[in-house]
């Protein structure tokens, strides 16, 4: 989820939960009445936000493993590149070894 999202969506429920407590609250209803409502809908959101926070947290476990499993190519990529390139400098420096002693 993109950082803007996110926050969007933050904002969004933190919104409508203030504007159904506000409803609540303005409501002509006993005080035990409004607080068992009250309490109905903490409820629910908790359930959501725990839903959605689990959902995240299984996007964000999905993509710590992807980006581990990239990165364990791209070292093994740098590796083989570097072996590479110490052999080739070996064979350039006996190369320049053997030229040197033939000019002699």
């Amino acid at each position: 989820m993109a950082k803007g999202k996110g926050k969007f969506a933050i904002g969004a429920l933190l919104g409508a939960a203030a504007g159904v407590v506000a409803g609540i609250l303005s409501a002509p209803k006993s005080g035990k009445e409004t607080r068992a409502e009250l309490k109905a809908k903490a409820d629910t959101v908790k359930a959501d936000v725990t839903k959605k926070a689990k959902v995240v947290a299984g996007k964000t476990e999905k993509a710590a493993k992807t980006a581990e499993v990239k990165a364990k190519k791209v070292i093994k990529e740098a590796k083989a590149e570097a072996l590479d390139l110490e052999k080739r400098t070996k064979r350039a420096i006996e190369g320049a070894k053997k030229g040197f002693k033939g000019k002699k």
